[in-house]
């Protein structure tokens, strides 16, 4: 495929942009080459600068479980920006969507609406410290929460794809305050809160991980954490970024049947447009300034355009669960089809998969923690990815992310997916 528009405009963009982009996964550092700038998008297709088209696997990181430019939600939006873009001030549609968000998801009485998965991860874990009156917490290696200075320890995704998991920028005392676990290791757990009795407010986890490639909880893990914090007095925080809205109408609460004290959204919530949100019950988050003295705001929370794509998106969601079954089954077909393609061609390789999200990993041995995720071959992962575009295939540019599957796709797209892997795993 021919990318030279592309080229010219990631050449243009490095002028006045850090890197020539907004975010560090997108600069194809990791790959090589340069990035693909995309004009329009539509269902479960790309169309870029130089008008190749491309199946979609990233899905905008996740939001796009219905596919790009979904009718109700273009609709919706479209119709609520008639009315005005922002006023500042309530508006009837936030209650409309917290009312629907809380019925949808188990243990959760109150909502509030941020602007970004970072922020609702950040303000989780400022609730959790001021409920508690606690101040450490425990993170685990190759969780992304987002860039906020106490998830930048070892946070996996664009950090580990850069080589820099604990960035330059956050201060000693904040590192101190944030303990390090093993991902699937319930004893590390343990001996951390042994180690650290009575100063630990909140343990904070992707419940399926996905900045790491997509990887499960191993039988009884999540389990055992709610056991450790309901015996330490410890807030568990569910970021369910990745996983709210998609793996079930509630979650992976619903779907593993393990209850967080706090959870966070983001993606699908937002149905495209940038939204965040934390939730819990009502005696946590009346905690919540303007009711209780832990401070959380923002001008552009609960915009009306995204308030109105979120609701869009939810109540489809709600009112046809079937999705949710669809998009296993498509995920297991693909899978499926991979696996049989790469063990024919003898590449060493291992494939994590839960509901929609999937990942191919390029190790010898089972993937479920950032160390064995790390000893993925890089190389290979490369090739894979440039073989994939080439192929009109568009997966993350990065061997450290899971794929999201949307329903927009078709089983003639994922038997194309499927083709496009043979094709490549003979030169790999």
């Amino acid at each position: 495929m021919i990318y030279q528009r592309s080229s010219a405009l990631f050449t243009a963009a490095q002028k006045v942009i850090p890197g020539g982009v907004n975010s560090p996964v997108r600069a194809f550092k990791a790959v090589g080459g340069d990035p693909i700038f995309v004009k329009e998008a539509k269902g479960a297709y790309l169309y870029d600068e130089d008008d190749n088209r491309l199946i979609d696997y990233i899905n905008s990181w996740g939001p796009m479980i219905l596919g790009h430019a979904h009718s109700p939600v273009v609709n919706a939006v479209v119709e609520k920006a008639k009315k005005g873009t922002s006023f500042g001030m309530p508006t009837e549609i936030e209650t409309q969507i917290a009312e629907l968000a809380v019925s949808m998801v188990p243990n959760i009485d109150k909502i509030r609406f941020v602007n970004s998965g970072t922020e609702a991860c950040m303000s989780a874990v400022r609730l959790a410290r001021g409920y508690t009156g606690k101040d450490k917490i425990i993170k685990f290696a190759g969780c992304y929460h987002g860039h906020s200075d106490s998830f930048l320890i070892q946070a996996g995704s664009g950090a580990v794809t850069f080589g820099s998991p604990n960035s330059p920028g956050v201060t000693k005392g904040t590192a101190q305050d944030t303990l390090l676990a093993r991902y699937n290791d319930l004893e590390n757990v343990a001996q951390i809160i042994e180690s650290n009795k009575g100063e630990i407010a909140c343990i904070i986890i992707e419940p399926v991980a996905g900045n790491m490639g997509c990887i499960p909880p191993a039988k009884g893990f999540l389990e055992g954490l709610r056991t450790l914090c309901d015996a330490h007095d410890i807030l568990l925080i569910f970021d369910e970024v990745m996983t709210g809205f998609r793996l079930a109408k509630g979650g992976a609460q619903e779907l593993l049947g393990v209850d967080a004290d706090i959870v966070t959204f983001g993606k699908v919530i937002g149905g495209g447009l940038p939204v965040g949100a934390f939730a819990a019950r009502a005696e946590i988050m009346n905690h919540l300034a303007p009711l209780g003295p832990v401070y959380q705001a923002g001008t552009l929370s609960g915009n009306p355009l995204a308030m109105a794509a979120g609701l869009a998106m939810l109540t489809e969601l709600n009112t046809s669960p079937e999705i949710f079954k669809s998009l296993a089954e498509k995920t297991e077909y693909l899978h499926n089809g991979i696996e049989k393609v790469l063990q024919h061609h003898k590449i060493t390789h291992t494939i994590n998969r839960v509901g929609s999200m999937i990942s191919i990993h390029f190790a010898k041995d089972a993937v479920v923690d950032f160390d064995t995720a790390a000893l993925g071959n890089n190389d290979t992962f490369k090739k894979f990815f440039h073989g994939m575009l080439d192929n009109g295939i568009y997966i993350a540019p990065s061997a450290f992310e899971t794929w999201f599957i949307t329903e927009a796709l078709t089983y003639e797209d994922l038997d194309f997916t499927i083709a496009a892997v043979d094709k490549v795993a003979g030169s790999l």
